[in-house]
């Protein structure tokens, strides 16, 4: 039995509990979410939610009570995780991945910059302006959720609901901006190729609602859509 099948029906019910409005009308503490099985806002001075592996914060051991903020860099050694906060972003970091959270300048239009060095995240935020840049690509967030995999020849970039806008490191002028309700066009941002050919469709892979609706419970939110009956079936579901 993979970690997946012991994780989603637990991560359904609550799915489906806050779909029916169930959960809505009692606000939950951090630790009474905990003790029913379901994960909750994370309480003021705690950042991190799960840590396990090798991660480092700017070089040091990371643990529990470790607090990261923008001008941080992140590294997670293979086969490590961490699931982590930062003001209204949350966050799941894979292993092998190196982040660095910055804070642009007064003058950009984006409240956050984040260079994906190498690695994969899954991201959520509603209020915030945040530019992702990786080898292959520069993504303008509009409040969102996204996921992201950074290698030295192409990103993959899935928007997973909201607003994006999608350009290559090559081909920087021309920008695909991508309006998503449920995971409606992921896309590969390819390192070289033609002019016009650097952006192309790609599958949906690595990454679930369920960990959509985690990391935006942590933040006291849930994602934009619901799925109770699970009778979404169409191909890009693979979990």
């Amino acid at each position: 039995m993979s970690p997946r099948d012991i994780d989603d029906p637990r991560r359904r019910i609550l799915v489906r509990a806050l779909s029916l409005g169930l959960l809505s009308s009692v606000p939950l503490t951090f630790a009474r979410a905990q003790a029913l099985g379901r994960p909750g806002k994370l309480p003021e001075g705690q950042c991190i939610y799960r840590i396990s592996g090798d991660v480092t914060v700017n070089g040091k051991a990371a643990d529990m009570k470790t607090i990261i903020k923008p001008g941080d860099t992140v590294k997670t050694g293979k086969g490590a995780e961490l699931v982590f906060v930062v003001g209204t972003q949350a966050m799941i970091l894979r292993g092998g991945t190196e982040m660095a959270i910055e804070t642009p300048q007064d003058t950009s239009l984006f409240s956050r910059g984040m260079r994906m060095l190498t690695g994969a995240l899954l991201s959520v935020s509603r209020s915030e302006r945040m530019q992702i840049k990786t080898t292959t690509g520069t993504i303008g967030i509009r409040g969102t959720g996204f996921y992201v995999e950074s290698q030295p020849d192409q990103t993959y970039f899935c928007t997973c609901y909201g607003v994006t806008d999608v350009a290559s490191v090559k081909d920087p002028q021309k920008v695909e901006q991508i309006i998503a309700q449920r995971h409606d066009r992921p896309v590969y941002i390819l390192a070289d190729g033609s002019s016009g050919g650097l952006i192309r469709n790609a599958p949906f892979i690595n990454h679930t609602d369920q960990e959509l609706a985690l990391i935006e419970a942590l933040v006291g939110r849930e994602p934009p859509f619901v799925f109770p009956k699970d009778t979404y079936t169409a191909p890009r579901r693979q979990y």
